[in-house]
């Protein structure tokens, strides 16, 4: 009895000592595996491109990519400027990334601007081929890829019929420098004249500008249109209040929007869209040719209704089941 204790015991001790040395092992393999660089650009700081990002970072996670183990990401945000964007991607690209992840349009026009060599991952870019990303959105046939947040202008400006059903002239302000609001502002025009809209635009280059535009467009509007467009939707705050005034609805393209004061938006989920282009950059890691990788578009929407907004519009609840209520943040 006594003999087979002590065999027990020398097999415990065996078993923990290969334990300890495989531990040993993971760890030294750990220590000595050479990290995963990855530069993320961002246009600007709103919630949309924040959940985009932070979905990014959960997909790598997800499959192993740990930020302080293996890997290293180096985020920078150029807070709407255009100079700041490119400087950001100049600085990843001679640091020899192996991963740019770009968040908005801007950020991807400066990070393929600054290099054609390390892999581009994008995302919330509503037209990859007009911005001059990619050839086509099936096979880039370039450095990058990743996902599209466009969407069909049907399915935004339906919302229209729904809380201006008396509407006949949209707004829209819309920043001059960005390919992305140039795309939305053509697919309003051909929606407004297949519905019988009239359309009234203002370009803007700065924020700046954002007062004198929207003041502009008051008294001359039923609805304004919030598109994609970062500096815009930056200054959102400011168009609510003086929108509101005027019991002028606003229709946003994404809920973020709607949470920052805008009334309505059926839009999609940036989260899942930034989560997707994660699952994307870790097949580019593991050795996929991102210029065969199609770019894709989300297809799940939601609509998201401002409560606040609809009070101070004086507007009732509409009848429909799928909608989420949120207050002003």
């Amino acid at each position: 009895m006594r003999k087979i204790k002590g065999i027990g015991k020398l097999v415990i001790v065996l078993v923990l000592t290969i334990a300890m040395l495989a531990g040993c092992s993971s760890a030294r393999e750990t220590a000595g595996q050479e990290k995963v660089k990855i530069g993320i650009t961002q246009i600007a700081e709103f919630s949309a491109l924040d959940d985009n990002r932070n979905g990014f970072l959960e997909a790598l996670k997800d499959n192993g990519y740990i930020e302080g183990a293996n890997l290293e990401i180096d985020y920078q945000n150029a807070q709407g400027d255009l100079a700041t964007a490119q400087t950001i991607a100049k600085q990843f690209a001679a640091q020899k990334k192996d991963l740019i992840f770009a968040i908005a349009t801007p950020a991807a026009q400066a990070a393929y601007n600054a290099t054609k060599d390390i892999p581009i991952m994008i995302s919330a870019v509503t037209d990859p081929v007009a911005a001059g990303i990619a050839k086509t959105l099936e096979r880039p046939e370039t450095n990058a890829s990743g996902t599209s947040d466009y969407l069909p202008a049907d399915k935004q400006l339906v919302l229209i019929k729904t809380f201006a059903p008396n509407a006949k002239k949209i707004g829209v302000l819309y920043n001059t420098s960005e390919v992305n609001s140039e795309v939305q502002l053509k697919q309003l025009k051909e929606y407004s004249e297949k519905n019988g809209y009239e359309v009234e635009a203002v370009g803007i280059t700065s924020t700046n500008e954002v007062n004198q535009g929207i003041s502009s467009l008051i008294g001359k509007i039923d609805v304004l249109f919030v598109p994609t467009d970062n500096l815009v939707v930056s200054a959102l705050p400011l168009i609510v209040q003086k929108t509101i005034e005027s019991k002028i609805p606003v229709i946003a393209s994404e809920p973020g929007s709607v949470e920052a004061g805008a009334l309505a938006a059926q839009g999609i989920d940036y989260y899942q869209l930034g989560y997707k282009a994660g699952e994307m950059a870790v097949k580019v890691l593991r050795g996929e040719d991102i210029s065969k990788m199609s770019i894709t578009a989300a297809t799940e929407t939601k609509i998201v209704v401002n409560e606040d907004s609809l009070n101070a519009l004086g507007l009732n609840k509409p009848d429909h089941a799928d909608i989420e209520y949120v207050k002003t943040k």
